[in-house]
């Protein structure tokens, strides 16, 4: 007899892996206790519930029941999946199935933007700077209106008003675009470049409010000119790569874009916002002379830092991870070119499938391996 040895099930989506869908359980009446609270991974979640897609609560089956049919199992947290052919009575009892649900990781992202006199005053091509930044990120293509859902984004617009600091901020939380787009779109000016009291804020608010456990953080700094005081307009670019290099003691990387302003200074802020030492190879920071540049400078930075770690609550042997089969979306990906395995419980997508994955509305992630693979 063939030994039925599939050990691992991996899903992305609501709907399980293959062409069956599955109601949730939440739409009964009444309602699970467990259903529609917030979530970034299935640990904020009940046992037995899986973080959907939109990051809420949901469960399609009970271990013990019959919701999902045959052909198919209930993972221990609340998903149908394809039982890959073993039948209704499972595998063999000494090569048992292991489901498990990966979540990949939500970054937490502040936004620092410039609204100071120079990105209302100065086009950028047939618009202002201003409005160029404004539909990068919330515009119809815009990144933060296209990746609202997968990670949590806030904002501070930065300028100065009477001699001081004036701050403009949306606290991140998820889908988020909405809130972001009104607070861009009250502003019509500004003044001064306070570009380290921005910085230095964002960073308080991180710590004042922390990214849920396992969601990384991260600063986006954009900016058309050289940092200065409010109180005397003296500039304060040592100031501002000091805040930076705080930021990254902190443990929250800074990322730096230049929006049609090249200097040293912008370097030296990408260097301290990411831990550089003397003698290493400069950091690159973005440097944005049009509004397509602009555009495309915030997709590589944010697409860049939305993750393609896929967390697995059970481990897997590093020494067999090959032996293991990654399909995303209908497609098989190579080991060592499309996949590794990082420790013995995360999934790494590589390269153009890493692209795949975060460009996806509904990615579908499934993957098997031999039983004697798992870590029991």
């Amino acid at each position: 007899m063939i030994r039925a040895c599939v050990a691992l099930v991996l899903a992305l989506t609501v709907a399980a892996c293959g062409p069956k869908t599955f109601d949730s359980l939440c739409k009964a009446v009444p309602t699970p206790d467990g259903c529609g609270k917030a979530c970034a991974d299935v640990n904020e979640c009940d046992r037995g519930y899986y973080c959907s897609a939109d990051h809420k609560c949901d469960i399609q089956c009970t271990l013990n029941g019959t919701e999902c049919g045959g052909g198919y199992a209930c993972t221990t947290d609340g998903r149908c999946v394809d039982d890959h052919g073993m039948g209704s009575n499972g595998p063999d009892a000494d090569c048992p199935a292991v489901n498990f649900t990966p979540m990949p990781k939500t970054p937490s992202i502040g936004l620092v933007l410039d609204q100071s006199g120079s990105m209302f005053s100065n086009n950028l091509g047939t618009v202002t700077r201003y409005k160029a930044m404004r539909d990068a990120l919330v515009g119809t293509t815009g990144v933060v209106s296209q990746l609202e859902a997968k990670a949590y984004f806030g904002s501070t617009l930065y300028t100065c008003a009477n001699g001081a600091a004036a701050l403009t901020r949306v606290p991140r939380a998820l889908n988020n675009a909405t809130a972001i787009r009104t607070s861009i779109d009250s502003k019509t000016g500004g003044d001064n470049t306070p570009t380290d009291v921005a910085i230095s804020d964002m960073v308080a608010q991180f710590g004042a409010a922390p990214p849920p456990a396992g969601s990384p953080p991260v600063i986006v700094l954009a900016t058309d000119g050289l940092p200065n005081s409010c109180a005397s307009g003296t500039g304060t670019e040592t100031l501002s790569v000091n805040a930076a290099k705080s930021s990254y003691a902190a443990g929250i990387p800074l990322y730096v874009l230049a929006i049609n302003s090249s200097s040293t200074h912008f370097q030296d802020l990408a260097n301290a916002g990411q831990g550089w030492q003397t003698g290493q190879p400069n950091i690159p920071y973005y440097l944005a002379n049009n509004a397509q540049d602009l555009k495309n400078a915030f997709d590589t930075i944010i697409k860049g830092v939305i993750s393609c770690d896929l967390s697995l609550t059970g481990q897997i042997d590093p020494a067999q991870a090959m032996t293991g089969t990654v399909i995303i979306n209908g497609q098989t990906l190579v080991y060592g070119t499309d996949w590794t395995l990082v420790g013995n419980n995360t999934i790494r997508i590589l390269g153009a499938a890493c692209t795949s994955l975060k460009t996806a509305n509904n990615p579908m992630v499934a993957a098997q391996f031999p039983c004697g693979s798992v870590i029991q």
